[in-house]
């Protein structure tokens, strides 16, 4: 049996170190964050983008307060200021629409509001500092598919 010593220990436990470090800043590269939410109903928590193999989510965070408002929805807008309604925020019973998949026909987005479907009001908004590209946005930017706007 070979003898390691101290300093071999210390040299591999630093090389791990630096591996692990190298590992988890790539994943936090895939993760973005918007701003705090503001407006008249939605003024807490952020929302957050990341992508589970090719798909693209959004997920409010744990302090966000669900706007007590009849129906609020996921409303995200892209870089061109397209508007896109998406899911509820409630849906029966106690359940929540916490995170949501993003359709591939949006290619990027700027902002994430919350927007009250019954009354047609927004509720709040919060930006990601630049526009994040999705899965498809970016195999549309390759030339994988033809644009139609």
């Amino acid at each position: 049996m070979r003898h390691i010593g101290s300093l071999q220990i210390a040299l591999l436990t630093g090389m791990f170190a630096v591996g692990l470090l190298g590992a988890t800043s790539a994943f936090a590269a895939d993760a973005h964050t918007t701003t705090k939410f503001g407006g008249v109903k939605a003024n807490s928590g952020t929302a957050a983008h990341s992508r589970q193999g090719g798909n693209d989510t959004l997920t409010w965070s744990d302090d966000f307060k669900i706007p007590d408002t009849p129906a609020p929805h996921w409303q995200v807008v892209d870089s061109m200021g397209n508007v896109f309604l998406l899911q509820r925020l409630k849906i029966k019973g106690d359940k929540e629409n916490r995170t949501i998949v993003l359709p591939p026909y949006i290619h990027d987005v700027a902002k994430v509001q919350i927007w009250c479907a019954w009354a047609e009001a927004l509720l709040g908004e919060a930006s990601f500092a630049k526009p994040i590209m999705t899965a498809s946005g970016e195999r549309m930017r390759s030339g994988g598919m033809a644009m139609s706007r």
